[in-house]
């Protein structure tokens, strides 16, 4: 547990943004599966890649760790039988690209299960899906959440569909895998699809190994079988929901923030944070590889759809908090099965704070009152974005206490070393 303490001066810092979660843990699962070996430059080590590393070593895949590498001895699709049950934590992605991964090796059951909201955190969806490709796959539990069984050497191929609106994460799983069915897959998206860039990264990731996909509007989605990932030297880039939380700084205390290793074109959708920062007043630089934001006159409110950049939600409802009227962040029902249940969570740690804030038919509604913020305990639920978030409230209000903090590890682990090095602080309780 820490108190976050304010800023005492305008804040000037240039600083790194880390390495991508998303490509690391996709590029991990490729590796794995490519021809040859592949060297990952930069890659993130957080909880989520370090359960992805670990689970892949029990089906035979070899890693060596350097300082800014990840070495993968790819298998080229031939993977052992992992011996004992594969724990992934709250790994939701790790969890469920496994629940296509399994049914690649070689014939026996493999469980793959996780801590508790894990076990709260829906798969049904993937697990019908996987059905009708041949996958021998079950809950345990017949609660369509984890922990599963899957069948080995069962990915034949062929027509599924999924349900677009609970997790991309689903549709991610079986396009990284499907290359090695035994017959063409295609998966038609039934209903919307959420979380679109992260489709997109999955694509990117996918491509750069050498595997196509040919996707239709987001509403099918074709992977011919018998292509093959390459093993190769891979430039893991920045991270645009890591650097969010750094660059949000700025809306709320005075100063300037420069943000280094940010691709201006990526693919990440959660390069949009720049345009939204934009929008609520800030002045902003976006250059090919770095980003720069100035505080504004007067943060402004917002109203945006944020059904593809679920991760930035928690950082811009922090934010509404300071700007001064209704905010309203729209379609994003689906953030009741992240980490933690978001919505519910950060309606619940804003009301601590002073603010009043709703749920409306899957949207956020926030009452912004600058004045009206306090000091609060807030309850991270064991979320990682729950604890960054919070966190940049207490650069501007005291009394702020982040309850678990470690719960950062998952996702960015020198998180608060950085919240030092742009002239944060904070103090350890008991």
């Amino acid at each position: 547990m820490i108190e976050i303490i304010p800023l005492s001066k305008k804040i000037r810092a240039k600083i790194k943004a880390p390495p991508s979660k998303a490509f690391t843990l996709r590029a991990i699962f490729v590796g794995a599966l490519a021809e040859g070996k592949t060297t990952l430059k930069n890659p993130l080590f957080a909880k989520d890649q370090i359960y992805a590393i670990s689970a892949l070593s029990k089906f035979g895949v070899k890693f060596e760790k350097r300082k800014n590498e990840l070495i993968v001895h790819g298998t080229g699709g031939k993977l052992k039988l992992p011996k004992g049950k594969i724990f992934v934590g709250n790994s939701g992605l790790t969890a469920r690209i496994l629940a296509s991964f399994s049914a690649l090796c070689e014939k026996g059951k493999i469980v793959i299960d996780g801590e508790k909201r894990l076990r709260e955190r829906p798969i049904q969806d993937l697990i019908q899906a996987l059905e009708k490709l041949g996958v021998k796959i079950r809950s345990i539990l017949k609660n369509g959440s984890f922990p599963i069984e899957v069948e080995g050497g069962s990915f034949l191929g062929g027509k599924t569909k999924l349900r677009g609106e609970i997790s991309s994460q689903y549709f991610s799983s079986i396009l990284i895998c499907a290359p090695f069915a035994k017959k063409d897959v295609e998966i038609e998206c039934v209903g919307n699809l959420s979380s679109k860039p992260y489709i997109d990264i999955t694509q990117a990731v996918m491509a750069d190994f050498g595997v196509k996909i040919e996707n239709k509007n987001y509403k099918k989605f074709f992977i011919k079988a018998g292509q093959r990932y390459k093993g190769r030297k891979y430039q893991i880039e920045g991270d645009w929901t890591g650097a969010s939380y750094f660059l949000a700084i700025p809306a709320i205390c005075q100063g300037k923030i420069i943000l280094e290793n940010l691709k201006k074109d990526s693919v990440q959708g959660d390069k949009i944070f720049a345009e939204i920062l934009e929008k609520m007043g800030c002045k902003v630089k976006k250059e090919k590889n770095k980003v720069t934001v100035e505080s504004p006159k007067i943060l402004k409110p917002i109203n945006i759809d944020m059904n593809s950049y679920p991760d930035l939600v928690l950082t811009v409802a922090v934010l509404a908090c300071f700007a001064k009227g209704k905010s309203e962040i729209k379609n994003i029902y689906h953030l009741h099965f992240k980490e933690s249940d978001r919505i519910s969570v950060v309606i619940e740690q804003l009301k601590k704070l002073g603010i009043e804030s709703k749920e409306k038919n899957g949207n956020l509604i926030i009452f912004g009152d600058p004045q009206k913020i306090r000091g609060a305990k807030i309850e991270t639920h064991n979320d990682h974005r729950v604890a960054m978030a919070f966190s940049i409230v207490g650069l501007k209000v005291p009394k702020i206490i982040i309850d678990n903090e470690n719960c950062v590890k998952k996702s960015f682990p020198n998180f608060y070393q950085i919240f030092k090095k742009i002239g944060g602080n904070y103090k350890k309780l008991e």
